[in-house]
């Protein structure tokens, strides 16, 4: 009888297009994070000396977890929750005065990449995972 271990099944070699949607959901949502404290505390507070609104980032803070982790779900709930940051970032751009609605495109833009990076990541996994 053959008492040594198994050994562990071969690793699938790691895909390129998942590791750069990951990255690229990673740095947007560090980036949506770092924007949002900037910007209400320092570059275009609405009150001088920053207001709470700088508070709009914690639920961001939330999946960064999930993200670094690999977590499948979190990228799916991630692609969703980005909306309401879109929404804001669209609605200030419109509404405010420079600097504000230049912060407010960047905000934009970095909402459109996570949406895509997410999006892409998921798809790309599961196309992975499909037999």
């Amino acid at each position: 009888m053959d008492t040594t271990p198994a050994s562990p099944p071969a690793a699938l070699p790691p895909d390129p297009a998942v590791a750069l949607t990951r990255t690229l959901a990673v740095a947007s949502l560090l980036g949506l994070i770092v924007l949002g404290l900037a910007w209400e505390l320092w570059l275009a507070p609405l009150r001088p000396g920053g207001t709470w609104l700088a508070i709009k980032v914690l639920p961001l803070c939330i999946p960064l977890a999930g993200i670094l982790r690999h977590r499948m779900y979190t990228y799916r709930w991630v692609s969703l929750l980005v909306w309401l940051y879109f929404t804001e970032g669209v609605v200030r751009a419109w509404g405010d005065r420079p600097p504000g609605n230049w912060l407010a495109m960047l905000e934009v833009v970095l909402c459109l990449v996570l949406f895509a990076a997410c999006a892409l990541h998921v798809r790309r996994r599961l196309r992975k995972s499909a037999p």
